[in-house]
């Protein structure tokens, strides 16, 4: 059996095991069940996706297929640790919403997704596989709403998963982010936990005339774990989705982000930063689709790669003929501290209008000897030196982080990870 057919079968093993989980939670899941239904037919169709389709060629999902992932155990009981909180914050371990560790924020509306159990329209189950699967089988996430140009600051969304230790869990939670008019919020995101289970979130935001949404992410899974997630964007005239995403943790992780800009002067910032090690995979995906006129999109994705690890960037400007004055930009860097360490990327412009801006870039290196040297020489020890550059190399994408709270989050986590990088 050649390696592509040994792919798809892995794939379609993996699926059926969802499918017939499925089955046996159907009559229980909240919500829309025609929804679902659809869902799982579109999934029992495509199947996990594998390196035969184009969108993930460089990312083998063959390890989740090989493992039979379980329904989490109530983790009523569980007291994870937290990290110190900035404000307002809302936990879900297992992907089951917990009051009692949560701050419920002030001014903006929020909603367990399992009392409405609602898909909104922006997810699209019938071509992201993995969409299907988060609407298949979502029980919880939240729904948070921010009113007519209220600043509600600062709101940490924290996914912890706990129950890995004992059994393989698998937790799909459906997150929705609503922006009226003018509104503004900072979302900090969190994910982390211990032993093997698979994080498959789906998140959807809403942003409305000259509202502005801060979403920044922070994936510290388990070494085990395994993390895909799916975001969907939609920027309304006037408004500003500014994401950040940094990949530090899991054993194979991807970030799918769809920006669509659909009202002029509409803006969408999808930056990012990987930094693995060992035998780690981070891919970060990314469609700005630019659907009217004036609008501007912009990526920096940093790569800092040790030992074996892989990281992949695959990014999709798409410029519909209406969309005259478009201003898109695109940067992929890496930093290979390994000669075994790896990157892909795959940039890509598909433009139907003639007054446009639009570019692209990439760089793939290793440490500056020299650098090194003239370092050493000053009495800098080389581990020192080597996390000095390190940091200046990812300084210039984590400069784009503006809440000093979120900011902080990531500079702390990144200490600690080199920390255990030189121990």
């Amino acid at each position: 059996m050649s390696a592509l057919a040994q792919t798809g079968a892995g794939a379609a093993a993996g699926a059926e095991g969802f499918l017939t989980r499925y089955a046996g939670l159907r009559g229980r899941l909240p919500g829309d069940g025609a929804a679902r239904d659809a869902a799982a037919e579109a999934f029992r169709a495509q199947g996990l996706p594998t390196r035969r389709d184009e969108a993930w060629k460089y990312t083998d999902l063959r390890p989740v297929a090989a493992l039979a992932f379980h329904e989490p155990l109530l983790a009523a009981d569980a007291d994870p640790h937290l990290p110190h909180a900035t404000g307002a914050r809302i936990v879900f371990v297992d992907g089951r919403f917990r009051e009692d560790l949560s701050l419920l924020p002030e001014g903006v509306a929020f909603g367990p997704f399992g009392h409405a159990a609602r898909f909104d329209a922006l997810a699209r189950p019938d071509v992201h596989p993995l969409v299907a699967l988060n609407t298949m089988l979502a029980e919880d996430g939240a729904t948070l709403s921010v009113p007519e140009g209220v600043d509600a600051g600062i709101v940490e969304l924290v996914s912890i998963g706990a129950d890995g230790a004992r059994i393989a869990a698998a937790f799909h939670p459906r997150h929705a982010i609503r922006l009226a008019r003018g509104a503004k919020l900072t979302l900090l995101e969190t994910s982390l936990g211990g032993g093997v289970y698979l994080h498959n979130p789906v998140i959807s935001a809403a942003v409305a005339e000259d509202a502005t949404l801060a979403h920044v992410r922070l994936q510290n899974e388990a070494p085990g774990a395994f993390h895909l997630a799916t975001i969907y964007a939609d920027v309304a005239e006037g408004g500003s989705y500014d994401g950040f995403t940094l990949n530090l943790g899991a054993r194979l992780c991807r970030t799918e982000i769809h920006a669509r800009l659909r009202g002029p002067r509409a803006e969408a910032h999808l930056n990012a930063a990987q930094v693995l090690r060992g035998q780690q995979h981070g891919d970060v995906t990314t469609v700005v689709a630019h659907d009217a006129p004036n609008c501007a999109s912009r990526q920096t994705v940093k790569n800092v790669l040790d030992g074996r690890a892989r990281g992949v960037f695959q990014g999709r400007i798409e410029v519909a003929q209406v969309a005259q004055k478009t201003d898109g930009y695109q940067m992929n860097q890496a930093l290979l501290l390994s000669p075994d360490a790896e990157v892909d990327s795959k940039p890509e412009l598909r433009i139907f209008a003639d007054d446009v801006k639009c570019s692209h870039g990439a760089t793939v290196g290793a440490l500056d000897p020299d650098q090194l040297f003239y370092l050493r020489t000053r009495g800098v020890p080389e581990i020192e030196a080597r996390a000095m550059l390190v940091r200046a190399f990812l300084d210039e994408a984590l400069t784009l982080v503006s809440h000093p709270a979120a900011r902080a989050a990531l500079d702390g986590a990144l200490s600690r990870w080199w920390e255990q990088e030189t121990a």
